[in-house]
């Protein structure tokens, strides 16, 4: 897919990521070159222990950079204030929920902590965000349950939709399909598909769905361990990149099918 909007919302240049132990740094990946636009779906890929969720950790601040820069809509992330951050960028995380006791309005409500006055009261304007938000997300019919009523999958659009109330340029999702079927697993996509074009947001999430990303993302970070590639899956399909994300012993890329298959 060919993006015209050009609109640089995250890039990174030269960037590291990994640990530092006792003035040891241990770098995991380095020279991650990114450029994400406006209204993108963008899957990140790799191998179990690759290091995707280190990279999303970074590039939300929730873990320091080892070298390089990230910059999301020309601004260095370490010149961004908790709050204007917070204003700029959501995310969605796989920790269990702290508290299911919420509604699911009161769950997606927090999304609007950024703009609220410090005792939290919502406005006409907040109300109108966060119904728009619920019906994006098709839960509006869900809003006066509480969330230990919820399914995985009806929790997962919860989060989503409470990410989206924040109204952030970027959204960021670490593995958003976890403990879902292959049904809900592709209906998460396909939402989170269909959010980026109508919102003209840029919705990054990493997962094991490979082939669903394959088929739905217009861009894709896969994750290797000699390298970082973004490109767009049909140009990453004839480039081979996908032939060498597992050992070939058991799992191999077809090319013609843009799938992975069982070696027989």
């Amino acid at each position: 897919m060919t993006n015209n909007n050009q609109h640089i919302v995250l890039k990174t240049q030269d960037l590291a990521i990994g640990y530092t132990s006792k003035k040891v740094k241990t770098i995991i990946a380095s020279n991650i070159n990114i450029e994400l636009h406006k209204g993108e779906l963008v899957g990140l890929i790799g191998a179990n222990g690759i290091g995707k969720s280190t990279l999303l950790r970074t590039l939300t601040n929730v873990q320091h950079k080892l070298g390089g820069s990230i910059t999301i809509n020309n601004t260095s992330l370490e010149n961004y204030s908790n709050i204007n951050l917070a204003k700029a960028l959501s995310l969605v995380l796989t920790e269990s929920l702290g508290s299911k006791n919420l509604t699911v309005f009161e769950l997606v409500a927090l999304g609007r902590q950024p703009y609220t006055n410090w005792v939290g009261n919502l406005t006409s304007e907040d109300f109108q965000i966060i119904k728009q938000c619920l019906l994006q997300t098709n839960i509006d019919s869900l809003k006066h349950k509480k969330c230990y009523e919820l399914s995985d999958g009806q929790l997962q659009k919860v989060m989503i939709a409470r990410a989206l109330v924040q109204d952030t340029d970027l959204i960021i999702l670490d593995e958003p399909t976890t403990h879902l079927d292959m049904y809900h697993k592709a209906y998460i996509l396909k939402l989170l598909q269909k959010l980026a074009k109508e919102t003209n947001k840029t919705i990054l999430f990493s997962s094991h769905e490979i082939d669903l990303a394959i088929q739905l993302c217009d861009t894709l970070i896969v994750m290797n361990k000699d390298a970082v590639i973004t490109d767009l899956p049909c140009n990453l399909i004839e480039k081979g990149v996908f032939n060498d994300l597992f050992p070939k012993d058991l799992i191999i890329f077809d090319n013609k099918t843009g799938s992975f298959r069982v070696k027989k």
